[in-house]
């Protein structure tokens, strides 16, 4: 019995950081078109004197996403922002800025 309730206590947990990295993609995926994504990544790449070429097989994605990135013409996926943050050691907040214009 121990053992169901130790199950059913990951599985919710395990429940609860999908709701939370689904909220992240949506919220970095998807935006109303006053609101903008700007990211670092070039700034960062370059930095660190590293090619386009090098970052995506790193990334395992392609050159073209990284330059779509790099351009604001893709918005990453969540475990695609995730392992970029990895990648460079920082936080997606460091890389990713979200701007949300003020409504009113």
């Amino acid at each position: 019995m121990i053992n169901f309730f130790i199950h059913l206590k990951m599985e919710s947990q395990l429940y609860i950081i999908h709701i939370i990295r689904y909220t992240l993609y949506v919220k970095l995926t998807f935006h109303e078109e006053s609101d903008s994504m700007n990211n670092r990544l070039e700034e960062l790449r370059k930095q660190r004197g590293i090619r386009q070429e090098e970052l995506a097989a790193a990334l395992e994605v392609s050159r073209q996403t990284i330059g779509s990135l790099e351009n604001g013409r893709y918005n990453p996926s969540i475990l695609l922002a995730f392992k970029i943050a990895r990648y460079f050691g920082l936080s997606i907040e460091e890389i990713f800025i979200y701007e949300e214009e003020e409504k009113g």
